[in-house]
């Protein structure tokens, strides 16, 4: 019977946790501020991790892009941290990389909302259109 969870998928989910706990404690770089951690892929042999990350309070991507280096830069010193928490025999190298699916989200939803009410303002104005049209043609009888 195969494993329900392989082991890079759990590595993945204790580097999140861990990661998590260390740039709120210990990166002390004011370009960074709040992190989302979104994701964290593991390689098959374990050495290296992708770090999916998003920001809080970040509004344009020039500063998204700006704190995610500053995230690589600080790898090294997480890495090693990391390697503290960890009980495998190689801690996987870190990429930070800077994730718009969330922010393309929220915009495609507001897109969603706004065709949503402009649709549901028309579909009232038919309405009351045909009702008028309605009274129009019973006191013409």
């Amino acid at each position: 019977m195969a494993r329900e969870f392989k082991r890079t998928d759990r590595l993945g989910d204790a580097v999140q946790r861990i990661l998590a706990q260390l740039i709120q404690v210990e990166v002390r770089d004011p370009r960074i501020g709040m992190v989302n951690i979104n994701d964290v892929v593991v390689s098959r042999d374990l050495s290296f991790a992708r770090v999916y990350v998003t920001f809080v309070g970040k509004d344009t991507e020039e500063a998204c892009l700006e704190a995610a280096e500053a995230l690589n830069k600080a790898s090294g010193f997480l890495r090693s941290q990391l390697a503290k928490e960890l009980d495998i025999r190689t801690t996987p190298r870190l990429q930070f990389i800077y994730d718009k699916t969330s922010v393309q989200g929220q915009h495609l939803s507001q897109l969603i909302d706004k065709a949503v009410r402009q649709d549901q303002s028309t579909k009232g104005q038919d309405d009351s259109q045909e009702n008028h049209r309605a009274s129009d043609d019973d006191s013409g009888e």
